[in-house]
């Protein structure tokens, strides 16, 4: 799944894509270098993220999808109803939802939903991330938006457990480390760590550098994540940097097929 956000402050390459023209460009892009879903956003979910009114997010957002609709599937990052339903009507294929709450508006447009663990909301998610045991709570909430799905009428249904959203590096980790036990809820399994703080928390760690490495010194980690993630079972892998991708994970499963020691 390739990110293509449509805005002005996404944490990476906020404004990057800003007109149609580019971000049509960019999808394009991203399906040559072997992207197999386009997800376009035009809010910013990046924590701290001020919400942004229901018609700019449609100006940013239903132009695009347009633009590209029967071209690939496409999937629209939203947490506005309003914002689902007008991408559905204008070719959007899947419903990517960080509030786990639009079952209904998916199950409606015939569209397959992606629900999100989220504890909180982009503006304070990352104040004071608390869990007991985040595995198993994320694993339960994830359960429980799989029955509201599946009531609702989704046919096509992905569980996201929400890296970086109202989570430590520690609770990340934890849950990285534990793909596979949340690939068997059930359902198909989306993971997204593409740039995100916690690799450059990592590579700071490993340069012993004090500072955060920024978004743009984040390839390599990313990278590592995101086949981590395919090989222990994610279904969807949500990247920036797709070719990269794409040929990390390719090499990795021509290992795997040649039978060499460690896989």
């Amino acid at each position: 799944m390739g990110i293509l956000n449509a805005t002005p402050d996404s944490f990476s390459d906020g404004g990057t894509w800003g007109t149609v023209d580019r971000a049509v460009a960019h999808a394009e892009q991203m399906l040559t270098n072997g992207a197999d879903i386009i997800d376009v956003g035009g809010e910013s979910s990046r924590p701290g993220a001020e919400s942004v009114d229901l018609d700019t997010e449609v100006e940013r957002v239903i132009p695009v999808i347009e633009r590209l609709a029967g071209r690939c599937v496409l999937s629209v990052d939203t947490a506005k109803p309003e914002v689902a339903e007008a991408a559905i009507a204008s070719g959007a294929h899947i419903v990517n939802d960080i509030t786990a709450s639009l079952e209904t508006v998916a199950a409606a447009g015939n569209a397959g939903w992606v629900a999100m663990h989220m504890q909180g909301e982009p503006r304070t998610m990352q104040k004071t991330p608390t869990y007991d045991n985040v595995v198993r709570e994320v694993t339960d909430s994830l359960r429980q938006a799989t029955e509201r799905g599946r009531a609702a009428g989704v046919e096509h249904l992905w569980l996201d457990p929400g890296i970086g959203f109202g989570k430590s590096t520690t609770h990340n980790l934890e849950l990285l480390q534990s793909i596979r036990k949340l690939a068997m809820v059930d359902e198909k399994l989306v993971v997204g760590v593409s740039r995100k703080r916690l690799i450059g928390e990592l590579h700071s760690a490993s340069d012993r550098a004090q500072d955060v490495a920024g978004p743009a010194d984040r390839l390599e980690g990313s990278i590592v994540a995101a086949v981590w993630s395919w090989y222990h079972s994610a279904h969807i892998v949500r990247v920036h940097d797709v070719r990269a991708s794409v040929l990390a994970a390719e090499h990795c499963q021509n290992m795997a097929a040649s039978g060499q020691d460690g896989y």
